[in-house]
């Protein structure tokens, strides 16, 4: 099963909404955790590592999900085995969490938003909500954008329109497909290149607050 760091709100209890961060490429589980302090307390949240070594595909020392083809295109190889992985993972939570989780958001940042994004697309009802932050809809015959893979997901896509690694225009497009079949999206831009600015973890902790359940609370 995928490695992963974990924080578990005080009082977590069985309902208590749970965040899952995937890390981008060439980074480790332990870089989004720094984002923690900056979300809802209600939630417990997870940062697994992604089951590659980034040196093979010269991504640097950390891990990655997918080796990058181009555009929109992961190689479908590794890009099916991190959706097996993530699925394991997810079946897990109860024994990791010890407690029964409520709405489950997934996301991350670059490759680790486009991975969990697509897993969220390819596993309709998995989870509750996706947040994006500078990915895109992956290119595979897998993610389909429909009102089926869309029902009852809600999305915040959160994007640098000066981001020179994962493009703007990549945001733009992937909107238009959502927003074409009406899906629940919250588009967020950003005069930023790539990277997570305060205001764009503001506005992400204020769309998150809507998910924890009434009566789940926790103490810092």
């Amino acid at each position: 099963m995928l490695l992963y760091d974990k924080h578990i709100p005080a009082g977590a209890e069985d309902g208590t909404p749970v965040l899952i961060l995937l890390h981008g490429r060439g980074s480790d589980k332990n870089d989004l955790m720094g984002l923690q302090p900056g979300l809802p307390p209600e939630f417990a949240m997870l940062t697994p590592r992604g089951p590659f070594s980034g040196s093979e595909w010269g991504y640097g020392g950390g891990f990655a999900w997918y080796r990058y083809l181009g555009g929109t295109t992961p190689d479908p190889a590794p890009f099916e085995h991190s959706m097996a992985e993530l699925e394991q993972f997810l079946s897990a939570l109860p024994e990791i969490l010890a407690f029964t989780p409520g709405p489950i958001v997934i996301g991350g940042f670059s490759q680790g938003g486009t991975t969990a994004t697509a897993f969220a697309l390819s596993h309709p009802a998995a989870v509750s909500g996706v947040l994006l932050f500078s990915g895109f809809i992956a290119s595979h015959p897998s993610i389909a954008v429909t009102p089926e893979s869309t029902n009852e997901l809600r999305m915040f896509w959160g994007h640098g329109t000066y981001d020179q690694m994962i493009p703007f225009q990549f945001a733009v497009d992937g909107r238009a497909q959502l927003n074409a079949i009406s899906a629940d999206l919250e588009a967020r831009d950003y005069p930023i290149e790539h990277q997570i600015s305060p205001k764009e973890l503001a506005d992400a902790s204020q769309w998150l607050r809507s998910f924890v359940p009434a009566g789940i609370g926790a103490v810092r």
